[in-house]
């Protein structure tokens, strides 16, 4: 079993949004929360409900809040994945809960090793809240899915250039 974490590239994506709040805010649900995204929900946190904390705090308390979400991925899904990959599923967890992570299909279709198409269709669901679309998280998808493609992002610019510069080449054959 892995026990794979959450790199800086993931936690910056998670970051960028989450969005910090250094007091105390409700979130969407109207639940007390602070930093990015921290929910206030234990006894020995309520004393955050009136704090000022700093960025680094608030980072702290993220990387204490990801690992149930990293925990949730690791036990999921069973094939290899990339770093990139791991860390745009635990930013998916991060939003959609672990549980709805697990019941949902996404694993399967990633242990099945689906095609990228269907991954990414399945994944792009996962973009409304009270029952209508939400701006924010169709472009958090796209965000996340980017980085969990980003291993075919490089290979396809590595094939892209290497077929420019055949294509170059043949011109300049054929012009000699």
């Amino acid at each position: 079993m892995s026990t794979r974490t959450t790199s800086q590239a993931g936690i910056d994506l998670i970051k960028k949004w989450e969005g910090f709040r250094p007091t105390m805010y409700l979130d969407a649900a109207g639940r007390p929360t602070i930093g990015y995204g921290t929910l206030i929900d234990r006894p020995e946190e309520q004393y955050l409900r009136t704090a000022t904390i700093t960025e680094a705090e608030a980072v702290e308390l993220l990387r204490r809040d990801l690992v149930p979400f990293e925990a949730a991925v690791n036990d999921a899904i069973t094939v290899h994945l990339s770093q990139n990959q791991f860390d745009a599923l635990v930013s998916f967890v991060c939003n959609v809960g672990p549980g709805a992570f697990r019941n949902g299909s996404l694993p399967r279709l990633i242990n099945q090793r689906s095609d990228a198409l269907a991954i990414s269709a399945k994944w792009r669901e996962y973009r409304m809240a009270g029952g209508r679309v939400l701006d924010g998280l169709v472009k958090r998808r796209r965000d996340e899915l980017f980085l969990y493609w980003r291993h075919l992002w490089s290979l396809a610019i590595v094939l892209f250039l290497c077929v420019g510069m055949l294509l170059t080449a043949g011109a300049y054959t054929l012009n000699a």
